[in-house]
């Protein structure tokens, strides 16, 4: 069966198109086939005027007119689609998905950030990894970041957090945001097993590329403080042609990283894993229980 998963987030709209088979032990498998990403940037209209632009609304609806198309050419039978922090905000959110609907058939689900913590975990990474750790999955996007706390086998805690890195550049983060954020880790983590962090999200995903680090393999969180430096000491279009960046991530990589480090310190935790995940992951993991 052939499922696709459309994330439409404060930065980018990602479709995941995903085979789910089962091999000869009945165990199912999720097999991508195709990943596409569309750099909309949606939280720069809402998170400073409240709404989404006509020319963003523009691309969007062809972004998603592609996607149709996308799906109707793999043969995909299914299809969820969700918006996550931008669209939550966005002051005309409730058109812009009738207009998706009328244009394409395509249901747009706007998803609370608990829901959207819990679908990231849904991934299920840390059950395949050593019981001597808890696990906090750190899920950095534009509007939002959203953490889940896993220990013992069991999901703990889970909240999202209205901090994300198209806020962090517009300045509309402040310093009780932060305590609000530091408050919650450093209680849910107290008194656990020593935490290792799993990450996810584009950033997080270009900075373990950047690292050349082996599949597998943790980045540190020295590491990203010397990237944190490094990348911030370079003017924006140098960093874009020195590091091979695209325009569109240059931008926020910087913050993202800034995310990634405050979280990991206030965790107590030196490492954190890149298994190259996402909410796109979470949401076909999730349509694929809704239909069994």
């Amino acid at each position: 069966m052939k499922l696709a998963a459309i994330d439409i987030g404060s930065n980018a709209a990602r479709l995941l198109i995903t085979e789910v088979i089962k091999d000869e032990k009945g165990t199912v498998v999720f097999n991508k086939l195709n990943l596409v990403r569309i750099p909309l940037r949606l939280g720069f209209d809402v998170f400073q005027y409240g709404t989404i632009s006509k020319q963003k609304i523009g691309m969007l609806l062809q972004t998603m007119k592609a996607y149709k198309h996308l799906c109707n050419a793999y043969e995909v039978e299914h299809i969820k689609a969700c918006a996550t922090s931008a669209m939550r905000d966005a002051k005309n959110t409730a058109d812009i998905i009738r207009k998706v609907r009328m244009e394409t058939a395509i249901e747009i689900e706007v998803i609370t950030g608990d829901i959207e913590a819990g679908l990231v975990y849904e991934t299920h990474v840390a059950e395949n990894m050593d019981k001597d750790h808890s696990y906090l999955y750190i899920d950095v996007g534009g509007g939002s970041t959203e953490l889940s706390f896993f220990s013992d086998g069991i999901l703990t805690y889970k909240k999202s957090f209205n901090i994300g890195t198209i806020r962090l550049l517009k300045n509309m983060v402040t310093d009780s945001d932060w305590d609000e954020m530091k408050d919650n880790i450093r209680s849910a983590t107290k008194g656990q097993k020593e935490v290792v962090a799993i990450g996810s999200g584009g950033n997080i995903n270009k900075v373990f590329s950047m690292s050349k680090r082996k599949d597998g393999k943790p980045l540190s969180l020295e590491l990203l403080r010397d990237y944190y430096k490094e990348l911030g000491s370079v003017p924006l279009a140098e960093r874009i042609s020195k590091y091979s960046l695209r325009e569109d991530r240059a931008d926020v990589i910087i913050p993202a990283i800034q995310i990634y480090i405050n979280v990991m310190r206030w965790a107590g935790t030196e490492q954190i894993y890149v298994p190259k995940i996402g909410l796109a992951d979470g949401l076909i993991r999730h349509l694929w229980d809704e239909l069994k």
